[in-house]
């Protein structure tokens, strides 16, 4: 309802569930979140405050109005009685996002800034069901954000956005070696004229009882049964040492890591190097439960404490996985045959074997039918429409055309400049091809044949 004061929520409907009691059966408790739903742009995280009704929802059969939900439905009518006012963009206004993220829902609210004062345009809310509840957190703030453009599309078509967030949200959503689904949703919000800032005063009450709910003391979660997995092996040859790695997400996604070392190794050493690196590479992707599996059975005794550890180099091994231990909310490492640890271990001969210390990208590749001779085409032009992405991803130049530079950022998510070279993602995410006509043929010749292999270098 659009006054004077500006936008103000339908007192009848308020009213209506103000004087509603408590519900006492199913039906009830739906009419109730129907009521929420009507008011949820005037509702800050009304997913969240719902949360207990959608409970009671689940269990048709065994109606149960609890103390939660007793508590929960005496708290929204509080809040209620104090609604917050909402007001329109003016036109070619920027408009600033605020983001909240928690294991069972994301929100946001929509500001318009005038002077010193922040005053709240719109709010959004949603549930997460499955597996998006076991996001990574920096995952959820990207939900959270494409959740917020879909719903208030028409605001983020006609305005400027800036997103105030001190969480690394820029940097995860422009890297093309990030996970397929951030790319999807980095394509989808190209068209965009967003934004990232960081977080700045909070002036506005509505505002600052908005983020208290994000900064305050995390929710209690119930304890997953669902852990990351982890295999490692470490190698040491008359070549070098080095370490496989393979993470496995949640979602049975494997991340591939084969790891060479710049100094001398021996086997055990080679062992908990491996264990260590990949401890922290699991934590940097957001892993919380972790199994960790390895086929040393010297490594798997002294983490257990069942053998004795004399060596210094093993001791501060300990040491460091056990500072890494406190990182996860829980972990557990198994022994493992050898040959049920066949993938990690051959990343780790792969990456001993490796006679210098830099760094690739390698790739497999299945050829169907034997070819004597490989041709090489360089094409150029004067034109060529990787310069431009080239130029948007080095310099931030963007063509004149809206519609041209919409399309060319969607482009360019998918891409990486690295060593001058430029790297196109394909239907992958852990591995990159080399852009041909960029170099000289020589380099296209040198890449083609060395296609034996897909690793990834890092992920974060």
């Amino acid at each position: 309802m659009v006054t004077q004061r500006g936008i103000e929520a339908n007192p009848s409907k308020i009213k209506a569930i103000l004087d509603m009691k408590a519900p006492s059966n199913i039906n009830e408790v739906q009419r109730l979140t129907g009521s929420i739903a009507a008011l949820s742009r005037f509702i800050s995280k009304s997913a969240e405050k719902s949360l207990p009704f959608f409970k009671v929802l689940r269990k048709i059969r065994n109606f149960e109005w609890d103390i939660a939900c007793q508590q929960a439905f005496e708290e929204l009518k509080d809040y209620l009685a104090r609604l917050p006012l909402l007001v329109k963009p003016c036109p070619r206004d920027t408009l600033y996002l605020y983001l909240s993220t928690t294991p069972q829902a994301v929100s946001s609210i929509l500001i318009r800034e005038e002077e010193s004062r922040q005053m709240p345009i719109y709010y959004v809310s949603k549930v997460l069901n499955g597996a998006k509840g076991k996001y990574a957190p920096i995952e959820k703030m990207a939900l959270a954000l494409v959740v917020t453009a879909r719903k208030l599309r028409p605001y983020f078509l006609t305005h400027p956005v800036g997103v105030r967030t001190n969480m690394p949200l820029k940097q995860t959503l422009g890297k093309p070696d990030t996970s397929e689904r951030l790319i999807k949703w980095a394509v989808e919000l190209s068209e965009y004229d967003i934004s990232y800032l960081l977080r700045t005063t909070i002036k506005a009450q509505a505002l600052a009882d908005f983020i208290s709910e994000v900064t305050g003391a995390p929710p209690e979660e119930t304890p997953r049964k669902e852990k990351w997995l982890l295999h490692v092996d470490g190698s040491s040859t008359v070549q070098g040492s080095g370490a496989g790695i393979v993470i496995t997400s949640l979602e049975g996604e494997e991340l591939e890591f084969a790891i060479k070392f710049g100094f001398k190794a021996s086997n055990n050493e080679a062992e908990y190097e491996a264990l260590v690196v990949g401890m922290k590479m699991a934590h940097e992707v957001g892993a919380r439960h972790l199994l960790a599996y390895s086929d040393s059975q010297l490594v798997v005794k002294q983490i257990e404490g069942a053998y004795e550890v004399t060596e210094e180099i093993m001791v501060q091994y300990l040491q460091q996985i056990a500072k890494f231990r406190t990182s996860f909310e829980s972990f557990q490492i198994i022994q493992i045959p050898r040959e049920e640890n066949a993938k990690a271990d051959c990343l780790s001969r792969l990456a001993s074997a490796l006679e210098d210390s830099r760094t690739r990208h390698i790739t497999i590749q299945y050829l169907p039918n034997p070819r004597a001779a490989l041709t090489i085409q360089v094409v150029s032009s004067s034109t060529d429409w990787r310069m431009l992405i080239v130029e948007w991803i080095e310099k931030g130049n963007l063509p004149d055309n809206r519609w041209d530079a919409s399309r060319l950022k969607a482009r360019a998510v998918r891409f990486l400049i690295h060593g001058d070279i430029l790297y196109k993602n394909p239907t992958h995410t852990i591995c990159f091809d080399v852009c041909p006509n960029m170099k000289e043929s020589t380099y296209s010749e040198k890449y083609i044949a060395g296609v034996v292999d897909r690793i990834s270098e890092h992920r974060c």
